[in-house]
């Protein structure tokens, strides 16, 4: 089943990484696919691939993405997803931790962030838990420049909080617009 989700129509910040877009299409018989477009600043970077699941598949396809910013890809430490109501309606906590790349050097090479984020839609959750934790990974001063070494040339600053406002929303008018050519790109 195919889910679509575009950012709201809330101005972007120029100084953190936000997720523009996502795209995602799992079953029973096949591996998922997932596919992302990232921006910061004036730059924009878009993978695809895939994975044991459709959470799976976005992640990757965001380490994808980000590779050249992050010089590799974070460790994920921990995926925990918790009800905070009862019933269909009811909100979901995701909460995503992770390490830096391995083999990032100095102080690249340490440290804990951590993504939370809660939801009624589960899979936008996870993937804005995680991009939330790179938020947090890249505000710390040691990997100040990583996103314009990998192509932001407004040469933005990368910061926690105004992560958070920069969140995608899950736009139902898109999930009825065929992605099929943009997600085999």
């Amino acid at each position: 089943m195919p889910t679509d989700s575009t950012a709201a129509q809330a101005p972007a910040s120029d100084d953190t990484l936000h997720l523009a877009r996502w795209t995602v299409t799992s079953g029973s018989n096949a591996n998922s696919r997932g596919a992302v477009v990232i921006a910061a600043g004036d730059h924009q970077w878009q993978a695809s691939s895939e994975g044991n699941g459709a959470v799976d598949a976005l992640f990757r396809a965001v380490d994808k993405a980000l590779a050249g910013v992050l010089t590799g890809q974070p460790r994920l430490l921990s995926y925990d997803v918790h009800a905070v109501a009862e019933g269909p309606d009811a909100e979901g906590k995701v909460t995503v931790t992770i390490a830096p790349p391995t083999g990032a050097e100095g102080p690249r090479g340490t440290g804990r962030y951590t993504g939370e984020i809660t939801s009624t839609n589960i899979i936008a959750a996870s993937i804005d838990a995680y991009i939330d934790a790179i938020n947090e990974l890249l505000a710390e001063e040691h990997w100040q420049g990583a996103t314009e070494t990998a192509g932001n040339r407004k040469r933005t600053r990368v910061s926690e909080p105004d992560a958070k406002a920069q969140r995608a929303e899950l736009d139902e008018a898109a999930g009825k617009i065929d992605t099929t050519d943009w997600f085999n790109q």
